[in-house]
């Protein structure tokens, strides 16, 4: 019994999603932060791959157009109960603050959202905008006196107050704790600002009162109260802020190890990264599931050659066209890649993933394959381009598939006879002159399991009856499936 892995060059970064979502991820948490930049959720992340800071900047984006729309929705509600509210302003007075307050608020929202449309917003233009948002909402709080015919200490029990939460909430979304803190600072600021104007505006009656029962049946002013509706701001967004510092970790480490794994993906079988992305627990070592299955080597004949005369880059181009010619062909036919050795290609049909018809998806697979390859050649050979024969074997058989190597270094693989028999068929071929070759077992199994027999190789259907194949230690009964 023979491993596949006998046969395969080291692969690159294959197997470590984890460790390397790992340690992109622990660079977010080993630079020491400073109180700013944690506030600015930034902590760490300068050495964060570009991909994953641009993918982090996009969210932020997305967020930003997201907040938009909400504040439109928010000023649409303002401008509705406007219109369907009673006025009690005198007609004769030529200016009422209310319209234009929202009218600019309108302005500026639809301005902010086309900008987040086509550009990503600076932090010192949301930081401003925060400012404006916050300063249009109390100006707006603050024309109620004047719409009403009341004494300024009425707005400050207007319920519009309430608002400044839906304003702080909403930069909590973007996951900067800087932005969230800076509307609960403007907020507060603002509203003390308000409760100034309140009790300077008349110097003999600044409306205060100690009453609580006189506070809430007029127009008194009690500071205590209006000290609670300050500090519970401030204190909403210092908790918002401090959750958002924590959250934006689990953002940073989600999108590192998201882009990791999409990343790793093209180093799997789409099959292959399902399944470890789906694994309930952690793969291991030496976790496998035996089924049947069928294995298929293709190989370009020739290409130890090329590869010394040409350069590195005429190899791997020649290398390039040749796999992406062979690869759609295997999916396509329910195959998975198991390793890509040099010029050779290994795949398995029904190895990570169960399948009835595993024989015949293999055999179809390799007789379009052999055909494709065929215009492939004859297309190079016109072009004056190097024109190398492709080879391909199948066996069947059962076979363990699983997870084999170390905790450092993990590989999913194929283990069984079939490898070994594929392998040794696919060199078989240059021996017998064929291109495509298997045993008379699995031409048999692939027939059972719904194969019709193609297009037969000039000359007919041609078997190598007991024939002894190197490697093999036992005689083969060989079917050609394309010469």
């Amino acid at each position: 019994m023979t491993s596949s892995s006998e046969h395969a060059a080291p692969i690159p970064a294959e197997a470590h999603g984890s460790g390397i979502a790992r340690a992109e991820a622990q660079a977010v948490t080993e630079t020491p932060p400073s109180l700013w930049r944690r506030l600015r959720g930034i902590d760490g992340e300068g050495l964060l791959p570009v991909r994953v800071r641009e993918a982090i900047q996009q969210q932020g984006d997305a967020t930003e157009r997201l907040i938009g729309w909400v504040q439109l929705a928010v000023v649409t509600i303002f401008a509705t109960l406007y219109i369907l509210s009673p006025k009690t302003t005198p007609i004769n007075v030529e200016f009422q603050p209310v319209p234009w307050v929202i009218g600019a608020y309108l302005l500026f929202t639809l301005l902010r959202l086309l900008l987040a449309y086509r550009i990503s917003l600076p932090g010192w233009f949301l930081l401003i905008s925060i400012v404006i948002d916050m300063g249009l909402l109390f100006g707006l709080i603050w024309s109620f006196h004047i719409q009403y015919m009341q004494p300024a200490s009425f707005y400050l029990k207007a319920p519009t107050l309430l608002y400044v939460f839906i304003f702080i909430a909403l930069r909590a979304l973007r996951f900067e704790a800087r932005f969230v803190i800076a509307a609960g600072v403007v907020a507060a600021l603002g509203w003390s600002v308000l409760v100034f104007y309140v009790i300077s505006i008349d110097p003999s009656d600044n409306m205060i009162t100690r009453d609580y029962i006189a506070y809430m049946t007029s127009n008194s002013v009690l500071l205590g109260a209006e000290f609670d509706k300050m500090v519970s701001i401030l204190v909403v967004a210092l908790i918002l802020g401090a959750a958002l510092i924590r959250g934006r970790r689990l953002l940073v480490r989600a999108v590192t190890e998201g882009a990791a794994a999409q990343e790793l993906s093209r180093f799997f079988a789409p099959e292959i990264a399902q399944k470890i992305r789906g694994s309930d627990r952690e793969i291991a070592a030496g976790s496998g599931e035996a089924r049947d299955a069928a294995i298929v080597n293709f190989d370009m004949r020739g290409f130890t050659r090329y590869a010394e005369s040409h350069s590195p880059d005429q190899v791997m181009g020649l290398l390039g066209e040749y796999q992406k010619l062979i690869v759609p062909i295997i999916q396509k036919h329910d195959g998975s890649i198991d390793k890509f050795l040099g010029d050779g290609i290994m795949a398995t049909f029904g190895a990570s993933r169960p399948s009835q018809t595993y024989a015949a998806d293999a055999v179809r697979a390799v007789e379009e394959a052999i055909e494709v390859a065929r215009t492939w050649q004859a297309r190079n050979e016109m072009q004056g381009k190097p024109a190398p024969h492709v080879n391909a074997a199948v066996a069947t058989g059962r076979i363990v598939f699983g997870a084999v190597g170390d905790d450092t270094r993990l590989e999913y693989t194929v283990i069984g006879d079939a490898v070994n028999l594929s392998a040794k068929l696919e060199q078989f071929n240059k021996k017998i002159g064929a291109l495509a070759v298997c045993d008379a077992e699995t031409f048999a199994l692939a027939e059972a399991q719904g194969y019709v027999t193609g297009v037969a190789p000039a000359g007919g259907r041609r078997r190598a009856e007991q024939a002894q194949v190197a490697g093999v230690g036992h005689p083969v009964d060989v079917v050609v499936l394309a010469a």
